[in-house]
């Protein structure tokens, strides 16, 4: 991970070991790649908040994931900017920008731009899903409904 950066989470690499599998931790903290169209929330269309796998941190939201048909979800925009940063990645002999987990600094995956995606950014931020969970978006309860369609003023019935 980043020399010089210093993250809200920190643990030693020991401690990461023991927190992720081998294959979470070849990706969250080695850079590596899942292969495509095997990761759980490729084709996923469940709505909810997708997190950080190593510390937890909300990083995307189902309204941002489209298809891309590349093999990972893509996303066009993180939760908040400060949510990711972006390093320059040179690995393959040519430029591409990695996305990490502002809050522990784990490779997450890559955003491309200018692809033509019909989207509000033009971005694809192509993430391993091995990198993230998803929790789903909360169902209302029938009770909890209710009680925003009935009139509460101050004194009044509660």
């Amino acid at each position: 991970m980043s020399e010089n950066q210093t993250y809200a989470v920190t643990k030693t690499d020991q401690e990461w070991r023991e927190q992720l599998t081998p294959e979470e931790y070849a990706v969250l903290r080695q850079a590596g790649t899942e292969r495509p169209f095997v990761g759980e929330f490729t084709d996923t269309t469940t709505e909810g908040v997708y997190s950080c796998r190593a510390c937890g941190a909300e990083l995307f939201r189902s309204e941002t994931k489209f298809e891309s048909h590349c093999g990972w979800p893509s996303f066009y925009a993180p939760l908040a900017e400060d949510r990711v940063e972006y390093l320059e990645d040179k690995s393959l002999g040519r430029t591409r920008t990695e996305v990490r987990c502002a809050n522990c600094g784990s490779h997450l995956g890559h955003v491309f731009e200018g692809e033509g995606y019909d989207t509000p950014t033009d971005q694809r931020y192509c993430m391993n899903s091995i990198a993230m969970t998803l929790t789903p978006a909360a169902t209302k309860p029938a009770a909890a409904a209710d009680l925003g369609a009935k009139s509460t003023s101050v004194g009044g019935n509660f």
